[in-house]
């Protein structure tokens, strides 16, 4: 029972310490580098390699696929804006946040007019099909 005892009857005391800085570690852990990053499964098949990107709450119209010498890019941005207003019209509330990420991956062998992409509940998968191997030829050379 000495555990939930109080010094003094008075508000002060009943903060929780992890309220104190709930908003102060969201903010601050965001702003580094990698916290927005996309998280992604590549994989190699005979004929293809296959990304798999997670990029939840995107839409499709946000979210650019680019593929230039031999570098896939996949470029998200993301905008949300709350408004809250009491029943006066007066905003009680009110959160925005922003948000754009990008990450590059380098293939070789890449048949590029074969690229496909689709995008289907916060995942973006991509299939970069192989170009055809030639056959090396090879031949004795005589030396004079």
């Amino acid at each position: 029972m000495a555990f939930n005892m109080k010094p003094f009857d008075n508000s002060f005391f009943d903060v929780n310490p992890s309220n104190l800085f709930k908003d102060f570690g969201r903010q601050f852990f965001d702003q580094f580098p990698g916290a927005n990053s996309i998280k992604t499964d590549v994989k190699e098949l005979e004929d293809a390699y296959i990304v798999e990107a997670e990029l939840p709450g995107m839409e499709k119209e946000n979210i650019n696929l680019q593929f230039e010498d031999n570098i896939l890019t996949i470029e998200g941005k993301q905008s949300f804006e709350n408004n809250k207003e009491d029943e006066n019209g007066r905003i009680i509330h009110q959160e925005r946040s922003f948000s754009d990420v990008k990450r590059q991956y380098q293939f070789d062998n890449v048949d590029e007019n074969g690229i496909k992409a689709a995008y289907e509940n916060g995942m973006l998968n991509v299939t970069l099909p192989k170009k055809e191997k030639k056959e090396s030829s090879s031949s004795n050379i005589q030396i004079d």
